[in-house]
């Protein structure tokens, strides 16, 4: 699961990461031998130096790309329960900091089976405000922290 409670009273939320940092370097490594297989071939001829840049180019777009990806997933979500209030705060790619806060009692989690972003869209509502939470779990992820949000503002109330 790629959300968990830290504490009963704190939840965390983060994107899965497919690739871990390890299976990057191990892309960067393989891709970087693959494209010297046909290089070697090339070796003390003047096409060695017409390729060698457009397959260094290749390799460092590979690893823009991945790095790009891994930080714009860069997101963590955080629901901090405490009576009375509950706080639920983001951080985003940019660093940029997301906060919203109600009395727990008011506090109404809701799913969207259809007509959001993504299936089971799960939403907090209260204090005159609806939003998401965990848009970017998987379908059967948010599935489960509905169940298990619903029934901790139940007791919370």
């Amino acid at each position: 699961m790629t959300y968990r409670w830290t504490t009963p009273d704190r939840l965390e939320l983060r994107p899965h990461r497919s690739l871990p940092r390890r299976g990057f370097a191990g892309v960067i490594g393989l891709f970087f031998v693959l494209i010297l297989v046909p290089l070697t071939a090339m070796l003390g001829t003047m096409v060695l130096w017409g390729l060698l840049p457009f397959a260094m180019i290749a390799l460092g777009a590979l690893w823009w790309g991945l790095e790009r990806s891994y930080r714009d997933g860069d997101i963590l979500e955080v629901l901090a329960i405490e009576d009375p209030e509950v706080t639920l705060t983001r951080t985003n790619p940019d660093r940029s900091v997301q906060e919203w806060r109600c009395n727990g009692h008011w506090v109404r989690v809701t799913k969207h089976d259809t007509g959001g972003p993504v299936p089971h869209y799960v939403t907090l509502n209260g204090n005159g405000r609806e939003v998401e939470i965990g848009a970017f779990l998987s379908e059967d992820e948010r599935k489960a922290l509905y169940g298990e949000l619903a029934s901790r503002m139940r007791e919370l109330r």
